[in-house]
C-alpha cells in the first residue's frame, strides 16, 4: 500500500479508521479504498479514534482539502491510478496497524473455518450423551474420562481440554463439515451400567474399548451398526447373555476381545463371516456346546477359548492361518485330529485340562513351526513316535504331564534339537531314564542350535533302576530336574534332582508291573 498519506496530512472529516478484513484494494472515484480497508469515507465510527488517526492528527488537524488534493496526497490520480510517492513515517505506522488488523482478521477467519469443520456430528453427540447417561453415576469417579464430559461444549472441538479430557477420538470426514467419533476407549475406572441402552449409531467408529470395568447386561445387538469397527474390546467386565450372532456382520473387524465376562451359550457359527478377523479371545466365560468349525476365518491368527465349558470333539478343520490355539480348561473330548499337522503356521497349542484321549499324534513332533505343545491334564495313553525321530522338530517346550501315558519314556525327545523344557510327570511311564535325556541335561550338544535341557520333570511315574551316575555332577540351580515319586534305586530327596516326593514303596512298584525288579 503506497501513497496513502503525504506529509502527514489527513483528509477532512477527522473520523476513525475502520478495518473489516483482508481483501483486494481498489480505488473509487471519490478517493475511497473499497472493501472497508482505508478510505476517506471509512474514517467514521461513532466518534471513536484509533492509533492511526492519532498519528495523522499530530501533523494535520482540522485541515480541509478538496477532492483533487486528496487524490494527490494519498497517491491516487484523478483517473484512479496509483502514483509513486514516498511514504512518510505516519503512513508507515498506519500501514503497520493495518497489517496487524489484516493478520488478526485472517486468523479469525481460519479459526472460524477450522471450528466449523471440526464440530461433532449431531448423531455422534447423541451417542456420547446416551453413553454417559447410562453409566451408573456412583461408578463415575472424580477425574475420570466420563466425569469430565461436559456437553455444554462441542466434544470434538474440546477434546483433551478440561471438559473432555479423554475417552474418545475424532477425525475429519471427507466431503463433510463435521468431525466423527472414530474411537471410544474408556479408562479402567470401574464404570458400571448396561450398554444396551445406547443407540450405537457411530458409522465411523473403528475402535471400541471398554475393558476392565463393570459393565453388565448383554452385548448390544446394535453393535452390528458399527460397520467400520476394526477392534472390539470388552474384556474383564460382567457382561451376560450369549455372543450375538449379529457380530458376524462386522466385516471390517480384526480383533475381538470378549474374555473374562459371564457370557453363556454356544459360540455362534455366524462368526465365520468375520473374514478379516485376526484375533479372537473368548476365554474366561461360561460358553458351552461343541467347539465350532471356524475354518472359514482365513485370517485368524490367535484363538483363545480357555476356561469355558466347551464340549464335544475338536473340529476336523481349523483356520489354516492359526499361529496360536489355546482352549485349556474345557470339556473337549476325543482325539486330536491328524489334520492339526496341516496348520502350517501354528506355533503354540495349549489344550490342557480337557478330556482328550487316544494317542498324541506323531505329526506334532515333526511340525515345521510348532514351538510350544501343552497337552497336560488329559487322558492320553500313548505317544506316537515320528519317523525321523523328531530331528526336524521346532518344539522348544513339551508338557504331557498328568495323563495316562504308559510305556517307556520316548527317547526321541532327547534328540529334538531345540527342546529345552520337557514335562512327563504324573503318568505311567516305566523303565530306565534314557541316555539321550542324560546327555541333553549335561551337554548343550555338538551341533549348532542344539539346546540343552533346562527343565526335565519326570516325577510321579514308575521309572526304575539307579539314578544316572552323571547326574551327580549337576550343581543345584544349573538345571531343574525332578525325579521324585518313582521307583528309582537310591534317589533320596536330599539330592536336589530327586525332589518332588520320596520314591514309591517296593510293593507299589511291583504291583504296577512285573518288569520292575
Amino acid at each position: 500500500m503506497e501513497g496513502l498519506y503525504d506529509d502527514g496530512k489527513e483528509d477532512g472529516g477527522g473520523d476513525d479508521i475502520s478495518a473489516s478484513g483482508p481483501a483486494l484494494i481498489e480505488p473509487y472515484d471519490d478517493g475511497a479504498i473499497i472493501n472497508g480497508m482505508l478510505s476517506k469515507n471509512s474514517f467514521a465510527d461513532e466518534g471513536q479514534q484509533t492509533e492511526n488517526e492519532t498519528v495523522v492528527r499530530e501533523t494535520a488537524e482540522d485541515q480541509e482539502v478538496d477532492t483533487a488534493d486528496q487524490f494527490e496526497e494519498v497517491g491516487i490520480a484523478d483517473n484512479g491510478d496509483f502514483l509513486d510517492v514516498d511514504l512518510k513515517k505516519p503512513n508507515q505506522m498506519a500501514i503497520s496497524s493495518f497489517s496487524l488488523l489484516t493478520t488478526f482478521f485472517t486468523i479469525t477467519v481460519v479459526h472460524f473455518f477450522i471450528h466449523a469443520h471440526s464440530a461433532t456430528h449431531w448423531q455422534d453427540v447423541q451417542v456420547l450423551k446416551q453413553l454417559k447417561s447410562t453409566i451408573t453415576p456412583s461408578s463415575i469417579p472424580p477425574g475420570s474420562c466420563i466425569d469430565s464430559w461436559d456437553f455444554t461444549l462441542d466434544p470434538c472441538d474440546n477434546l483433551f481440554s478440561d471438559k473432555f479430557t479423554c475417552g474418545f477420538r475424532c477425525d475429519a470426514v471427507s466431503n463433510s463439515s463435521t468431525s466423527q467419533v472414530t474411537e471410544l476407549a474408556l479408562d479402567s475406572a470401574g464404570y458400571s451400567g448396561s450398554l444396551s441402552a445406547v443407540d450405537w449409531a457411530l458409522p465411523y467408529l473403528q475402535n471400541l474399548d471398554f475393558s476392565n470395568n463393570f459393565f453388565t447386561g448383554p452385548i448390544p445387538v446394535s453393535f452390528s451398526r458399527l460397520t467400520r469397527l476394526n477392534r472390539l474390546a470388552l474384556s474383564h467386565n460382567s457382561l451376560t447373555g450369549s455372543v450375538p450372532a449379529s457380530l458376524g456382520s462386522l466385516a471390517s473387524l480384526e480383533e475381538m476381545y470378549l474374555d473374562n465376562n459371564m457370557l453363556t451359550g454356544q459360540i455362534p457359527l455366524s462368526l465365520n463371516g468375520l473374514m478379516n478377523l485376526k484375533r479372537l479371545e473368548i476365554q474366561g466365560n461360561k460358553l458351552n456346546g461343541d467347539f465350532p468349525d471356524l475354518s472359514r476365518l482365513g485370517s485368524l491368527n490367535f484363538l483363545d477359548a480357555s476356561d469355558n465349558a466347551i464340549s464335544g470333539e475338536l473340529p476336523a478343520t481349523l483356520p489354516p492361518s492359526l499361529i496360536e490355539l489355546t482352549a485349556r480348561n474345557n470339556q473337549i473330548e476325543g482325539n486330536i485330529p491328524a489334520t492339526m499337522a496341516n496348520l502350517a503356521f501354528l506355533q503354540v497349542m495349549d489344550l490342557s485340562h480337557n478330556k482328550l484321549s487316544g494317542s498324541v499324534p506323531a505329526g506334532l513332533f515333526t511340525h515345521p513351526s510348532l514351538e510350544q505343545l501343552t497337552l497336560s491334564y488329559n487322558r492320553f495313553g500313548l505317544v506316537q513316535v515320528p519317523g525321523n525321530s523328531g530331528l526336524t522338530s521346532q518344539l522348544i517346550s513339551v508338557d504331557l504331564s498328568n495323563n495316562e501315558i504308559r510305556g517307556f519314556l520316548p527317547g526321541f525327545m532327547g534328540l529334538m534339537p531345540r527342546l529345552s523344557a520337557l514335562s512327563l510327570e504324573n503318568n505311567k511311564f516305566s523303565g530306565f531314564i534314557p541316555t539321550q535325556y542324560v546327555l541333553k541335561v549335561l551337554e548343550s550338544g555338538t551341533g549348532q542350535g542344539v539346546a540343552q535341557f533346562e527343565r526335565l520333570l519326570l516325577g510321579g511315574n514308575y521309572l526304575f533302576g539307579p539314578i544316572p551316575g552323571r547326574f551327580l555332577e549337576l550343581k543345584e540351580g544349573s538345571v531343574r530336574v525332578r525325579l521324585g515319586d518313582n521307583c528309582l534305586y537310591r534317589c533320596p530327596v536330599r539330592l536336589f534332582f530327586c525332589e518332588g516326593g520320596v520314591q514309591k514303596s517296593l510293593m507299589e512298584c511291583r504291583a504296577f508291573g512285573p518288569m520292575i525288579p
